[in-house]
């Protein structure tokens, strides 16, 4: 079944065109595939970039509240000929969305390998990007409500993780995991964060 990609703010896909379209822009990226490319780029599958922080992990464990995420960005893959050779990255600032920098790596062959397998599935999907910077993790965030804002909404426990490649040891990439399965899984694997020292009392008055 299709995904449903989500429309991306026009300011971030503009952003986007400009950088493309700046010979300074793309020949200071740190990305050799892009610069040595001649012909036409096209920014495509705009994915709205979500962060799962230590903190937003911490409802889950204190009593299995749902999640917190927050929206950190839009990211669009770059296509040149037949090939994604690279991935655009927006910022949102006080004056709207942004450019932020072209990357290459192993995720952009991951994202696209995410997409094409999730495209296999009988349930249709609402695709984003969910990250766990304290797992040094990237996963694609299927999520059910494909009408929904994609700026947006939290992880339902039917919702479906998709880790990327690399993933961390002992999580296989691109294995579909169920929000109510892995994302317990993450929480255990976090390191305790360091209990707060008692407050220091003054001395008495002589």
């Amino acid at each position: 079944m299709p995904l449903h990609v989500p429309p991306a703010p026009a300011p971030a896909l503009r952003s986007v065109l400009a950088a493309l379209g700046s010979p300074t822009a793309v020949h200071e990226a740190h990305t050799p595939a892009l610069r040595a490319i001649q012909g036409p780029l096209t920014a495509e599958l705009p994915l709205p970039v979500h962060v799962l922080d230590r903190l937003g992990l911490s409802n889950l464990a204190a009593g299995g509240r749902p999640p917190r995420t927050r929206l950190t960005g839009w990211r669009f893959l770059i296509r040149s000929g037949d090939r994604y050779v690279a991935a655009a990255d927006t910022r949102l600032t006080p004056d709207g969305w942004v450019f932020s920098h072209f990357f290459e790596g192993p995720y952009v062959a991951a994202t696209e390998r995410a997409l094409r397998q999730a495209e296999s599935l009988t349930t249709g999907y609402q695709p984003r990007l969910l990250s766990v910077p304290e797992l040094y993790m990237l996963t694609l965030w299927l999520h059910g409500a494909v009408g929904a804002d994609a700026a947006a909404g939290l992880p339902a426990g039917e919702d479906l993780l998709v880790p990327l490649a690399p993933a961390p040891p002992g999580i296989a990439p691109y294995r579909p995991h169920p929000v109510s399965e892995l994302l317990p899984v993450l929480t255990r694997r976090l390191t305790p964060l360091p209990a707060a020292a008692p407050p220091t009392l003054a001395a008495p008055a002589a």
